[in-house]
């Protein structure tokens, strides 16, 4: 199961560390990251722990697949990347 979070290009703080400052930025800048995210994902009350963790990278991945200002990345916590649009955090 990987930890991941999305977050944009030009947000300086760690969204798994430093959340306040993370949203309040991400907020700022009117990007409303984690509204977008609800909006898109589709949870039951009868899902599993890992149904919904991948339900949440489904989101993440398709916000990134359909971001045509490149402003979005994908980033993990304490796992390597191989795709140029992650980024490990911590």
């Amino acid at each position: 199961m990987s930890d991941c979070r999305l977050t944009t290009f030009d947000n300086p703080y760690d969204p798994f560390e430093q959340f306040a400052l993370w949203m309040l930025f991400d907020n700022r800048n009117g990007y409303n990251t984690c509204g977008k995210i609800d909006r898109l994902t589709h949870y039951s009350d009868d899902m599993s722990e890992k149904e919904f963790d991948d339900e949440h990278e489904r989101v993440i991945d398709e916000i990134i697949d359909n971001d045509f200002l490149n402003i979005y990345k994908k980033v993990y916590r304490n796992q390597k990347n191989t795709d140029p649009n992650t980024t490990e955090v911590a």
